[in-house]
Parts: structure tokens; sequence; C-alpha cells
């Protein structure tokens, strides 16, 4: 796990001295805050082995010899969903899953396939200890990069690999991508099977290089391998399949439905980014109405350089804006960067931000503004003082930047599918409604939203982009084009996030999700839910809106498509390669029917 100089000073869970700034895993230690966020603090899953004193789990029947089998606690991300004592296992090879899931078919068990575990939603297993499962731990051994060099090149990769360590090598060898998240402890499993995107449209005047996407991450995807049945032999087997067979458009984007061994995905030329940041720029003229926005507006922005992340904390005045800009020659006013993570007091929490948090986790929500005017000054601060403001580097090294020692907060994501033409006017009446609506809520005294609000900007998925004649899309991206309006060639994400334990954080995000697919419908856009995060927000909490998950998602991804070519075909195809559910979970099942 990375750590910054100041992890040094002190255990998790010990008093933090007061005269220096903590980190953020080391404030959730803090003798004011080690009760109210436990449910926030990154703490190491011990493994306790299968044949161990200390084990408290009956042991799987049969299970197969050789495999590491162990009980260990699963955390997501935010740490919502926190279940103790799972078996977990760990394969050394790809031939050793489809052992696993011979053997889960034999005995009427169910395996989840295990990376980062750096997902908000539940896609791992459910927040109640289930029975009858087996976690498979993909990052111990499930890790080759292979660099296939030429024109065009490829890389070939299990998923396991994280992707620092994923970037890192393209990265040697010459080769880099647009886009993908900004997490690089992020296995590349995990990135690929919930749409995993970063941000980036082509600027005006840009021509989009060789190799690269816009689009997910999965959009390069040229041929994978999959753990799937063969009624052949009655048995699990491994079996390629080719970005022209129609099976692989359920498969690059799977939501964890499916056990994906290797991919191989095209890659390009790697890009020197330049990323300048700004806090001086107002929200009220980067979230502009179309009629009256100008050069500082976020659409001004995305012509010019093509590559914007918006973060904006409510109440405050100005947004944290970073403009990424191919730059093949270090600018004079740039400092050159040569690895990512460089902004370190991202992961640092100043004592006075620390005691705002805990005073708001104790109940006193109302001082909220304060919060959150104090991280926008943090930040600030912390771009001057780390010189930060204006780096230029290799791709990887300005697009990852988010390390396990963040404050874990959690995050409602959607997009709106539209024409490039509109992105202003879809970003100025979301944030008008957005606004509207904190004001609504603080008039009632309530403050359910003390994280910022992302705004990025990407292309859809263009099957051509990975090189392979005949290409086909995959079926449950996020990013997937709409056939009956080609002129959507752009998709504007909106990621609202909060401390978990915020009081009204559902039912105010429910509310919100609600006035999207209200709003972006007909000739103006279509919408869909980013899988890795929370959706289907009601004041009971995440995914548990019925009609969302039954009907709205579903449909999000069948409107539009030709015949035969949306959800329910998809659905066919974890049906036909997984007929038992081995590789389903209570909440894909939900899910997917």
């Amino acid at each position: 796990m990375a750590r910054t100089d100041n992890d040094q000073c002190q255990d998790p869970g010990q008093d933090a001295p007061l005269s220096r700034p903590l980190t953020r895993r080391a404030l959730l230690g803090t003798a004011a805050g080690a009760v109210a966020l436990s449910a926030l603090q990154w703490t190491p899953l011990g493994r306790i082995p299968a044949a161990h004193a200390a084990s408290t789990l009956a042991a799987p029947p049969d299970f197969p010899a050789g495999i590491s089998l162990y009980q260990q606690t699963f955390q997501n991300w935010s740490e919502e969903v926190t279940v103790d004592g799972l078996w977990t296992c760990a394969p050394a090879t790809a031939a050793d899953v489809v052992t696993l899931a011979n053997w889960a078919h034999a005995q009427g068990w169910t395996l989840r396939p295990l990376g980062g575990a750096y997902s908000w939603s539940p896609v791992v297993t459910d927040a109640t200890t289930p029975t009858n499962v087996v976690l498979v731990d993909c990052a111990t051994s499930l890790t080759a990069v292979t660099v296939n060099a030429g024109s065009p090149a490829s890389v070939t990769a299990q998923p396991g690999v994280t992707m620092d360590s994923f970037l890192a090598t393209l990265k040697s060898a010459g080769y880099g991508l647009t886009a993908f998240p900004v997490m690089g402890y992020a296995t590349l499993g995990g990135v690929l099977a919930t749409g995993g995107r970063g941000t980036g449209v082509p600027a005006v005047g840009e021509t989009p290089p060789s190799g690269h996407t816009y689009g997910s991450l999965g959009n390069l995807v040229t041929s994978l391998t999959a753990v799937v049945w063969d009624a052949g032999s009655s048995g699990y087997v491994l079996r390629t399949f080719q970005r022209t067979d129609p099976e692989i458009q359920a498969l690059i984007t799977n939501v964890g439905r499916v056990f994906v061994t290797e991919v191989t995905l095209r890659v390009g030329a790697d890009q020197r980014l330049r990323c300048q940041s700004w806090f001086d720029v107002s929200a009220a003229d980067l979230y502009a109405p179309p009629a009256t926005a100008g050069s500082q507006s976020l659409a001004g922005y995305v012509a010019s350089s093509g590559r914007v992340v918006s973060i904006w904390f409510p109440f405050t005045t100005s947004p944290w804006l970073r403009v990424f800009t191919p730059t093949p020659k270090q600018p004079w006013t740039s400092r050159a960067v040569n690895s990512p993570y460089n902004y370190p007091f991202n992961d640092i929490v100043p004592q006075s931000v620390s005691n705002l948090l805990s005073e708001i986790v104790a109940g006193d929500t109302s001082i909220t503004p304060t919060f959150t005017a104090a991280q926008m000054d943090a930040i600030s601060a912390g771009l001057i003082a780390t010189d930060s403001w204006d780096l230029w580097g290799w791709s990887s090294d300005m697009l990852v930047y988010v390390r396990p020692t963040t404050l874990r907060i959690t995050s409602t994501c959607w997009n709106v599918v539209t024409s490039r033409a509109n992105v202003q006017q879809v970003v100025s009446e979301f944030f008008a409604q957005y606004q509207a609506q904190l004001a609504a809520y603080q008039a009632q005294g309530l403050y359910p939203m003390n994280g910022p609000l992302e705004i990025r900007v990407t292309g859809l998925d263009d099957a051509a982009d990975c090189e392979v004649p005949g290409a086909l899309g995959a079926q449950l991206s996020p990013l997937r084009t709409r056939p009956d309006h080609p002129e959507w060639d752009t998709a504007v994400w909106f990621d609202m996030t909060t401390v978990p334990i915020t009081p009204d954080a559902h039912t105010f995000t429910g509310e919100m999700e609600a006035w999207i697919r209200a709003t972006y419908t007909g000739d103006y856009g279509a919408v869909h839910a980013e899988w890795s995060k929370e959706w289907a927000n009601t004041p009971a909490g995440a995914w548990t809106d019925t009609a969302v998950i039954g009907t709205d998602i579903p449909a999000s991804y069948t409107e539009g498509q030709a015949a035969g070519d949306g959800w329910a075909a998809a659905m066919a195809t974890f049906a036909a390669l997984d007929p038992a559910g081995v590789f389903s979970s209570d909440f894909l099942n939900r899910v997917f029917g």
C-alpha cells in the first residue's frame, strides 16, 4: 500500500499529535473520530488459513487441493459493504479457475472474482454474510502483463494486475492510454467489468491518435478468455472470444457476471500531457447557461483541451478545475514529473478540516458549508505549497492520482449521453438543479452532501477504435452508442459524493437520480448509472429502488439498439455461458433477474 510521509507519524488507531497535519487514514484513528468514523477506516484485512484453529467457518466440502484457501473480511471502497470471514482462495493459474468452477458447480457453491475491491456497489457480495460462496482473489497470482509491440500494438494481461502496474508496463514500452480510472490500485479486471473510463474527448482540431479511445477502457478489447460452460463436456472450460464474436458483447462489460482470465487490448503511443489546475474560475462562469457562457465555461475548456475534470465543493464559489492538454514538449512554466500521485495534499487532512469532519459525523451537519470551504482552501493551498498547479508528464503520471489512503467517500454517478453541442446546456441545467436542491435541504437544516460534485466529459465507445474489422460493441457499457441517434457522441458524467454516514444522503441522491432520468430524455439525451458506484437510491439506501433496477436500467440498454442486441441479449449470453449461476450472486440476481 502506498504511504505518505505523514503515515510514519503514527499507526492507525493511536492518538494523533495535534501539532501536525493528519493523513486521511490517520484521521480516522484519532480519539475524536475513532468511534464515529469507524465505518470509514481502512484496515488491513487479515487472512486465516482454512486449517487454522482460528477459522470460524465450516470448510467448503471437498475443496480442490493445491489452491490456497483462507478466511478474509471483504470491504468495498467506501466500506459500507463489510462482510466478515468470507472464504477466499487464490488460484495460481487460469486452469485453477476452471477447476474451481467445476468444483463449485458440483457442490452447489458460487464464486465471486475479487480484485482491489475499489467499487462502491456490492458486485462482489451483499452486505449480509452469504453462504456457499468463495471469493476468488485475482490479485495474488493472476497478474501477468505482456506488451505485443508492432503496428498496431496490443497488450495481453490477466485480471488481477493493478492499473498502476499495467500502466507502468505500457509506459516503459512507449505505449499508453487516453482514458482510464484515477485509482491506480484498482485491478484491470474490475475496471473492465464495470465499464471503467477516464475523461476526455478530442479537442477542437485534434486528430485522435491510433490505438486510443475516448470511451471506456473495454472499447479497446480485441479478444478475451473466460471460464464458461461447455455443454459437450458437461463442464466449465477456458474459451477465447474475438471482438467479432457475438458473445463478447456481453463479456467486455460484464459487471462480474463472468470470470475473465485474460484480455488483449489495442494500445497506441504514449502521450505527454500538461495538467493545469485552476481554483479561481468561478462556478458561475464554468457552469453558466449556454447563452452567457464564455471561454471559461466547461464546454470552452473541453473545446480547447478536450480533457477536463471539475471538482466543486457544495457552498463554495469556485471549483478545483484541472485541464489536461496533449503537449509534446515541456512548457517552461510546467514542472516535469515522472511518476503518478502528484497531489500529496489530497491524502492529508489538515487538523482544521479533521476537526470539522469529526463534528459533522458527531451530528452537527450545519457546519457543512464551513467544512467544504475548508476542503477547497486546503486544495488551493496544497497546489501552491507543492508546486502542483502546472505539471507535465506521461499520460499515466498525469491521470492517476487517487491512493488507497484518500478519504473514503460514497459516490452516486450517472452519465448523460448526448451530442457535444449540448454539453454546456447539460452541465448548466444539472448544476442549477443540484444547487437548488442543496438550498432546499439547507432551508430545512439538512446538509446531506459534504463531498465534491465531480463533472467529466468523455467520448462514447466507437468499436472501430480497437482496429479489429467488424468489431462489435459492449452491450452493457454505459458509453455504448445509440444507432437511432448518431449525433450523440459525448457523455457528461455527474459524480455526487459525500461521507457515507451522512444523514439524508440517499434521499438526496435518489431525488437527483429521478430528476436526471426525467430531464435528459427524448431527442435531448439518455442516461446510464455508473456500474461501480451507488445508484437506485431511496431513503432506505443504495440499490433499493426496484423500479430503477427492474425497469429503467434494462430499458437504458435496450432503447435505440437493434432488435436482439440489447439488455435481453446480454442476459441470454450470461445464461448460456454460466447456466448454473456459478459466477452470480444475490445482488447480480436482483439486477439481472
